[in-house]
């Protein structure tokens, strides 16, 4: 492992690149039971997406690990999901065979782009202060996420969002089954906060596996109550079904080509290769820009691997019978715990094929106990806002834009659009184009999202 990992070069061992790695696949276990519940809306079997969900995660991961020897996973990307099931199924009326067809092809452009350099070039092209940026706008994503996860922050009608009301669920009779999980969540912030304050190896796990903990007992005690109807399940593996794979032939290798040369198939594969090219670099800056990972040039070395493993693991995952694969944000939680290299996603990899197996575990980890490890990761990775230059305007406004627009317009890709357009016009005004050297690609890549907004 030593020889093959590098562990001692990159300041880690094969116990916290293990915890790092279980760190991260608890985080983002929950895809295992979203994802097939998004793409069965669009008529597919639950059972094989689940299937699908966990293999495709598997092998991507294992690439990830083995051709690039960096610490981050993949698994079929949230949003991603939701597009392929609510708009190009039952928006525009196609089947998901279609849908699966165009991120399959998706994925063999990928393969092209990342073999002939064109997905590194735009990831180096991007300005220092920029992927600074980047990163901290991930943590605010994240932490976002987190909160909705617990329910902490709650939707309003007046102002969008607001702070979920104890008062209000007690007078509403959903205390024993919302208002305590909130609760509990909260619990799990402090206390996954005390164990990064005291430096607690594994904090970031342990707060997740307390905070499911208390859940569990509450549940004993009466003080929780599972209501499925809203959404509430019993916090205890469910191992009444045994521990039998679901089959994958209802999706296996499904893909249907017919409407491959029609317009519309080509503004659903580039809307499908658009968001996943942008949510992946913007993940992989992020994440890297965090953990140190980038050289002075502020370059990934090895980003190739890196980049092969998620278009690779796309492909793959639409012949199993699932949305597209991407690397996952979550990935900076196992950073966040010291995960440094390939062991820490081979890890996480190990776990995802034992999944299928041992599903009743995964499925039972409740959104209440992991939303402190989002909400805590992005504290982390806030951090990096130290590192941008905030005496240059013309660097720190576009910062600050592709900050705010992560989690506000909730997308990552939207908030490295922003934040180039807004770069290369601010400096273009200002006259300091030219000063900064801004490279071709970067007013390239601001036309292009230009024109993204204009036609899609």
């Amino acid at each position: 492992m030593e020889k093959f990992f590098k562990l001692k070069e990159n300041g880690t061992n094969v116990s916290t690149e293990i915890m790092a790695g279980i760190t991260t696949f608890m985080t983002m276990a929950y895809i295992l039971a979203v994802n097939p519940n998004i793409l069965s809306a669009s008529g597919m079997d639950r059972g094989a997406v689940f299937t699908a969900t966990a293999l495709s995660a598997f092998i991507a991961t294992c690439l990830m690990a083995l051709l690039s020897n960096y610490p981050f996973v993949l698994a079929p990307g949230m949003g991603l999901n939701a597009y392929f099931a609510y708009t190009v199924v039952l928006g525009m009326g196609y089947t998901w065979q279609a849908a699966l067809a165009a991120v399959f092809v998706e994925g063999i452009i990928f393969i092209v782009l990342s073999l002939t350099n064109v997905r590194e070039a735009i990831f180096n092209a991007i300005p220092m202060n920029l992927k600074h940026a980047v990163s901290v706008g991930i943590g605010l994503f994240i932490a976002f996420i987190g909160l909705q996860n617990a329910k902490i922050v709650v939707n309003n009608d007046s102002t969008l969002l607001g702070l979920f009301s104890f008062k209000g669920s007690v007078q509403a009779g959903t205390f024993n089954y919302e208002g305590i999980t909130v609760l509990l969540a909260l619990i799990g912030i402090l206390i996954t906060a005390i164990f990064l304050i005291k430096n607690v190896k594994g904090g970031i796990l342990w707060g997740i596996l307390i905070t499911w903990g208390l859940g569990i007992i509450c549940q004993f005690t009466g003080l929780y109550v599972p209501n499925a109807d809203a959404g509430f399940y019993s916090l205890l593996p469910d191992f009444s079904s045994g521990f039998s794979i679901p089959a994958l032939t209802p999706t296996l290798m499904k893909m249907d080509f017919s409407i491959v040369f029609s317009l519309d198939f080509v503004v659903i594969m580039f809307a499908f290769l658009f968001v996943d090219m942008f949510d992946t670099l913007g993940t992989l800056i992020g994440v890297a820009s965090k953990a140190d990972m980038l050289d002075k040039d502020g370059k990934l070395p090895n980003i190739r691997g890196a980049l092969l493993a998620d278009a690779v693991g796309t492909s793959v995952g639409a012949m199993f019978g699932t949305s597209t694969v991407t690397t996952f944000v979550e990935s900076a939680s196992g950073v966040a715990e010291g995960g440094r290299t390939g062991l820490t996603s081979l890890t996480a990899a190990i776990l995802f094929g034992l999944s299928l197996f041992l599903s009743p575990i995964f499925l039972a980890i409740p959104s209440f106990a992991t939303a402190p490890a989002l909400i805590m990761v992005g504290f982390l990775m806030l951090t990096s806002i130290t590192k941008i230059d905030f005496s240059d305007y013309t660097e720190a406004i576009p910062c600050f834009i592709a900050i705010i627009a992560m989690p506000f317009m909730y997308s990552i890709s939207e908030g490295i659009a922003m934040g180039v357009i807004s770069y290369v016009v601010l400096n273009i005004a200002t006259g300091k184009a030219k000063e900064k050297k801004i490279s071709i690609l970067m007013y390239v890549l601001a036309v292009l999202f230009i024109l993204k907004y204009v036609v899609l």
